[in-house]
C-alpha cells in the first residue's frame, strides 16, 4: 500500500471519527468546533427532546469506501413514496460531511464517486417502528486498487501438499493389530 493511499484512508477514517454523537453541539464538543453531519439526531436538544437513533459508519474496500447509514423510523415514514429519496439524500449528506471534514484535516480534497445504487434493508421491530439500514459504495479518488497476487497461495498450496505427502494413509511397519473375535 502506498503512503498516499494510507494518508487518504487515515484522513477519511478521522473525518468519520469526528462525527461522534454530540459533536454537533458546542456544549459537548471537546475542541469547541461544531460539526453538523446532517443526521436526524442533530435536531433539537439531546436532553429535552425525544431522541432519534440514527448514525453512520464507514468501511474501506480496496479503492472504495462503503458508507452505512442506520436509523429507527416509523412505519408510516417507510410507506412514504419519497422515503428512498430521503435515504439517498442522507447518504449524500454523510458523503459531503466526510469530504468537507477530510479537507479540514488534511488541507486537500478528495472526490468520492458513486458506484451503483444504494441498498436499503428494512427490519420491522413492531407494528409502529422499523429499523432501516442503507449502504452505498463510492470510489475514492487518488487510491489505486492493488492487484491480488497468487504467489502466496501457490506457496501455501505446495506446503500443504508436502505435508499431506508425508502423512499419507499408509500405515507404518511397526503397527500391528491383534486379531479379535470378529476378525478372520
Amino acid at each position: 500500500m502506498s503512503s498516499n493511499t494510507l494518508e487518504i484512508i487515515q484522513g477519511l477514517a478521522q473525518a468519520a471519527a469526528n462525527s461522534w454523537d454530540g459533536a454537533h453541539d458546542e456544549r459537548y464538543a471537546l475542541d469547541g468546533q461544531v460539526r453538523k453531519v446532517g443526521l436526524n439526531r442533530e435536531s433539537g436538544c439531546p436532553i429535552m427532546d425525544k431522541r432519534v437513533n440514527d448514525g453512520f459508519k464507514v468501511k474501506f474496500y480496496a479503492d472504495s469506501i462503503c458508507i452505512n447509514y442506520q436509523s429507527d423510523v416509523r412505519l408510516k415514514e417507510v410507506k412514504d413514496s419519497k422515503f428512498e429519496q430521503d435515504m439517498e439524500g442522507m447518504l449524500n449528506e454523510v458523503k459531503k460531511f466526510l469530504q468537507k471534514e477530510y479537507k479540514k484535516i488534511t488541507g486537500s480534497g478528495v472526490t468520492l464517486t458513486k458506484q451503483g445504487e444504494p441498498l436499503l434493508n428494512f427490519i420491522s421491530l413492531s407494528r409502529v417502528r422499523s429499523f432501516v439500514k442503507a449502504h452505498q459504495y463510492y470510489k475514492i479518488s487518488g487510491v489505486d486498487a492493488e492487484p491480488i497476487y497468487d504467489t502466496a497461495r501457490t506457496a501455501e498450496n505446495s506446503v500443504i501438499k508436502k505435508f499431506l505427502a508425508q502423512h499419507s494413509t499408509k500405515r507404518p511397519q511397526n503397527v500391528t493389530y491383534k486379531k479379535g473375535a470378529n476378525d478372520k
